[in-house]
């Protein structure tokens, strides 16, 4: 087991209508004026953008709003957001939202505490000292964005989608209302169930000695806890427990805990990053429902016995004398839920031309001058072979 720090500062106000204590909880911190950021339509449709705002007014809470927040959150709009905040003088931001919300107010806030573009961020010119400090009010159950340091950003410009880490990326509250996830859409729904087992598998399945037994235990049970109220979320949207249990998940996938002890890379979603950062109508999970079958395919004999476990005490293959077969059984097994729960299972599904898949490894490796070193070592031909094998 490898030394490490583990720190997750976000205080969690977690169950049904935890919400109703949003203006309460702001004003304990004693913030004076802050700013809304949220997405498009959704948060009004629902009537959750009535109710906070209610919350505020009634708590004398001052605020300015920025909404807008796309799938995929552009660079264009935190640059609007870091600008409001200056000229404002905001001195907190309120994410309401999911992932793509809470991503961009967190290059928000970092990006309001420097003069140069917060894009140098995430391409690693430079490094975060200073914040705005956030909090959200999570309404989809996927990225684990609440608890977690990264934040991924998508420059429209040169369709480069790219994150970066940093203490100061982590909410310093997070409201987990599993209630707010039940009009999520079915598809949006599946797309975060994908998301959550793709941010444990990856720090499951990664280079390391199996000396990691109480880490590896709880990224297994929360992979068997998804698997078990996956499609429930899907087939019934209302049911308290499972979209409990999920939102649950989805915050332990990504707060690190999963991965302590263990290096990881995360391969499958640095190769997914080129796939919506070129293909902005391809959804993260979606992505991740293609890639990781066919990542698996190509390094599961690197790493026979996190996949063992994972096929037998996960997926349930049965074993049999050809451990070989079993593992790829449980993949094509985990592939096909993914379909099951509405996820495509191809690029041409997405409408892609097969000729992307040169241009996407192209832009995976030899354009960023690297090799992703993991489990398996991904050059241009292994990040081709991934692409052609998905589509």
């Amino acid at each position: 087991m490898l030394n490490f720090t583990y720190y997750t500062p976000t205080k969690v106000f977690f169950g049904a209508n935890e919400i109703d204590n949003v203006a309460k909880i702001i004003k304990e911190y004693g913030f004076k004026k802050i700013l809304l950021h949220y997405g498009k339509s959704s948060i009004k449709t629902t009537g959750l953008y009535d109710r906070i705002i209610k919350l505020l007014v009634q708590n004398n809470i001052s605020f300015l709003e920025l909404g807008g927040v796309e799938a995929n959150p552009k660079l264009s709009l935190v640059l609007e957001g870091v600008k409001c905040v200056k000229t404002n003088e905001i001195d907190f931001i309120l994410a309401i939202g999911g992932g793509s919300v809470l991503d961009s107010a967190k290059a928000i806030s970092v990006g309001s505490c420097v003069d140069y573009t917060p894009w140098n961020f995430s391409i690693k010119k430079e490094v975060p000292q200073k914040r705005i400090p956030m909090g959200c009010v999570l309404t989809i159950a996927a990225s684990g964005s609440d608890m977690s340091d990264s934040c991924v950003i998508t420059n429209e410009e040169t369709k480069e989608k790219r994150g970066f880490n940093s203490p100061l990326n982590r909410p310093i509250f997070a409201i987990l209302d599993p209630t707010l996830t039940y009009t999520v859409s079915k598809y949006q729904t599946a797309c975060g169930v994908v998301d959550i087992m793709m941010h444990t598998l990856e720090r499951y399945i990664s280079k390391g000695e199996d000396d990691t037994d109480l880490t590896d235990n709880i990224a297994l049970s929360v992979l068997k806890t998804v698997l078990k109220y996956g499609k429930t979320v899907i087939d019934n949207p209302t049911n308290y427990e499972a979209r409990a249990n999920i939102l649950w998940a989805n915050s332990i996938s990504h707060n690190g805990i999963t991965g302590m002890g263990r290096p990881f890379v995360m391969s499958v979603h640095q190769l997914e990053h080129e796939l919506s950062g070129m293909f902005d109508e391809v959804a993260h999970g979606a992505g991740l429902a293609v890639l990781w079958p066919a990542w698996a395919k190509e390094a599961y004999k690197s790493s026979i016995s996190r996949f063992k476990r994972l096929a037998y005490e996960v997926i349930g293959i049965k074993p049999t004398n050809d451990i070989n077969k079993d593992i790829e059984d449980s993949i094509l097994k985990l592939k096909t839920y993914f379909k099951e729960l509405g996820m495509p299972t191809t690029l041409r599904e997405f409408g892609i031309k097969e000729e992307a898949c040169k241009i996407l490894a192209y832009n995976t490796t030899i354009k960023q001058n690297r090799i992703i070193h993991d489990v398996i070592d991904i050059d241009y031909q292994e990040a081709l072979k991934i692409f052609e094998i998905s589509y």
